[in-house]
This record gives structure tokens, C-alpha cells and sequence, in this order.
């Protein structure tokens, strides 16, 4: 039986996969700090952004959704430091991509948030 805390994170990350595949910036709001660090750790792309920035750049973009983009993910590992921080390993394929995300949590009065957002991606392999 799951806890508290993994069913809130379970929650949690099919709004994160819904709101990227639909580019839902309400949903991922509900997702994120206020404090989000975006970071973008691809080789020879990084980016630095805070949560409005990165909340234009979905709203700009053509939903894969929309797109018809075959959507597949995973949540590969969560590891939690007691009932305040943790470590979400995801990965998800969309825009033609592979996409690893590292994802810190932190735990608020409103539920668990992602606070970080660490991710690299290359090119999808057929």
C-alpha cells in the first residue's frame, strides 16, 4: 500500500507528463515552485530559466499533443529524504526527443513541487 506521500507524487507526475504533452502551463503551474531553477543540461544547449520564462516558452509552443507526437514516460526512480525533499528520475519522449529529467521536490504547505528541474535530451531513437 502506498503512502501519503507517494500517492500526492504519483499525482504529481501524471500532471507534469499532462501538462508537457498538452503544454498546459495551468496544470504545470500546479506542478512547480514559484522558485523553479530550469536547467537545461544538454550538451552544447544549456539554459538557465526561472518559472515565468519557462511558462512562456510552453505557452509559444505547439502542443505535442496537438502535433499527434506519440507519448511515452516513465518515472524510473523517487527517492525520499523524509517528508521534505526528494528526487524524481523521469524520462519522457515527445517533439522527437528523449528527454532525462532530474526532478528535486520539496515538500510546502500546498503538497509536494518540483523546485528543480534538470533535464538533457538528444534526438529520438526509432
Amino acid at each position: 500500500m502506498k503512502s501519503s506521500d507517494e500517492l500526492q507524487i504519483d499525482a504529481l507526475m501524471e500532471r507534469y507528463f499532462e501538462g508537457l504533452y498538452h503544454s498546459d502551463s495551468a496544470v504545470l503551474r500546479t506542478v512547480f515552485h514559484p522558485e523553479l531553477a530550469y536547467v537545461n543540461a544538454t550538451d552544447g544547449n544549456h539554459e538557465f530559466m526561472d518559472l515565468e520564462t519557462y511558462m512562456t516558452r510552453i505557452d509559444n509552443r505547439e502542443p505535442p499533443a496537438k502535433r499527434g507526437d506519440p507519448r511515452r514516460e516513465s518515472v524510473d526512480r523517487v527517492s525520499l529524504t523524509g517528508h521534505q525533499m526528494g528526487l524524481i528520475e523521469a524520462r519522457m519522449t515527445m517533439m522527437g526527443r528523449d528527454y532525462q529529467d532530474l526532478l528535486t521536490l520539496i515538500h510546502t504547505d500546498d503538497g509536494w513541487q518540483v523546485i528543480t528541474k534538470v533535464f538533457a535530451y538528444r534526438a529520438k531513437e526509432d
